[in-house]
């Protein structure tokens, strides 16, 4: 059973990863309350996040965990009650495949003065395996040139290349 606080059940995640964390860090599903723990401002480290409200999060948080396609994870600093990393598994519903599934890999982010501490790649290993956990046939990501080689060790194969149309308001958004 999911809680009303988290995205979804934590027991959906594994403990191998988990127990790569580094004291006082927990690795969970995203929850309503990370809004006032930084979540938004670490996602910034990432890319435009526009000026959410609280209420805007909590619309959207609702939203996805509505839906129940949504794999949202963060580490957590206890100390400091800050998120300091964060990926997402959005899971697609294919008919190709025998109706499989297909997981992907979106927003990796960590925050800026926690690189070295292995919190991309424990979110990577993390989605990876609750991908395979709820029967994604395979996990996909996007990702700039300079980060092909991080997404390999990770275990991922370069197979192609994306592209992209935004919206013209898109950078406003």
């Amino acid at each position: 059973m999911v809680s009303s606080n988290a995205l979804f059940d934590n027991s959906i995640l594994g403990t191998s990863v988990r127990s790569q964390i580094p004291e006082n860090h927990v690795l969970r599903a995203l929850e309503l309350t990370d809004f006032n723990k930084g979540y938004v401002e670490c996602l910034a480290n990432l890319t435009i996040t526009g000026t959410i409200t609280g209420q805007m999060f909590a619309e959207s948080f609702e939203e996805m965990q509505r839906a129940g396609c949504y794999f949202v994870i963060v580490i957590e600093n206890l100390e400091t009650k800050a998120i300091v990393a964060s990926g997402t598994l959005v899971v697609e519903q294919k008919f190709l495949r025998n109706c499989g599934r297909v997981g992907h890999i979106e927003d990796i982010v960590v925050a800026k003065g926690q690189q070295g501490k292995r919190f991309g790649f424990t979110i990577i290993k993390q989605l990876l395996e609750i991908g395979t956990a709820i029967g994604c046939y395979k996990s996909i990501l996007d990702c700039s040139e300079s980060n092909v080689a991080f997404y390999e060790k990770c275990g991922l194969e370069n197979k192609g290349v994306q592209m992209a149309m935004y919206a013209p308001d898109a950078a406003r958004k």
